[in-house]
């Protein structure tokens, strides 16, 4: 066994702010996390033209010792209105092994965030044309506490649990995290909302730009309209306040 670390980088307005987010979003102490201030951010003049600040926390985990890397291969670039950050991503297998890891770390960030649950890992069919992804269901009483605003806390306890299976198994891994079934329940509304958002574009013949959404809930967006007729999609503005912009598409 090899100690790793693992990071995640936190945006708010004062570092102080962003250091007590990111512990959190994790449910870990910040006396047991390293912090690195990547950007200490400024007020600007009059409260305008400011800053926010970027940190690094990094916390250990026992990982096992990872098997030799295999080649990744790429995919085409994906289709023009739908960015290749939020889209395209690196083929990979998804095995009997990798569920088998995969329930086991989430099981064990669970268990240091003091969060008892029931873990399940399985396969889960994905589009057609697309690869299927490895999801891993949480089920429990009171588990609102690790989906948290916007879903902030559950895509973090997603990214952490990726970069620890893929360090362990030594190649890239379609992991997704679900509690209590909201991530099901939040990709119908997104797509529901996709679609009203198109048709309202259309009838008023204005662009329609949706509220701010981490990417892989943009990224839904995207794909529900990729094949419209008479819209198409756009992702503008900057972490952590990029948007989907819907609007007609040019003859």
């Amino acid at each position: 066994m090899s100690q790793e670390k693992t990071t995640l980088e936190i945006i708010a307005p004062t570092v102080e702010e962003a250091v007590q987010n990111g512990a959190a979003q994790l449910g870990l102490p910040v006396e047991s996390m390293e912090v690195e201030v990547l950007d200490a951010g400024s007020k600007g003049i009059f409260g305008l033209g400011g800053r926010q600040a970027r940190v690094r926390l990094s916390i250990k985990v026992l990982e096992q010792e990872p098997k030799a890397a295999q080649p990744v291969k790429s995919k085409p670039a994906a289709e023009p209105e739908i960015e290749e950050d939020e889209y395209e991503e690196p083929e990979s297998e998804v095995t009997d092994e990798a569920l088998a890891v995969s329930k086991k770390v989430v099981e064990d960030l669970l268990t240091r965030m003091k969060v008892h649950a029931q873990v399940k890992a399985m396969y889960q069919e994905q589009e057609e044309g697309e690869e299927p992804v490895l999801l891993v269901d949480v089920q429990g009483k009171d588990l609102s506490i690790l989906i948290g605003r916007r879903s902030e806390t559950l895509n973090a306890l997603q990214y952490i649990a990726n970069l620890i299976v893929g360090k362990q198994l030594g190649r890239w891994v379609p992991l997704v995290i679900d509690i209590q079934g909201y991530r099901s329940r939040r990709e119908r509304q997104l797509r529901q909302l996709a679609r009203r958002m198109a048709d309202q574009a259309i009838h008023t013949n204005r662009r329609q730009i949706l509220e701010p959404m981490p990417a892989n809930e943009r990224r839904l967006i995207h794909l529900e309209l990729r094949n419209h007729p008479k819209v198409t999609t756009q992702s503008v503005g900057e972490e952590p306040y990029r948007k989907v912009s819907i609007f007609i598409k040019k003859n």
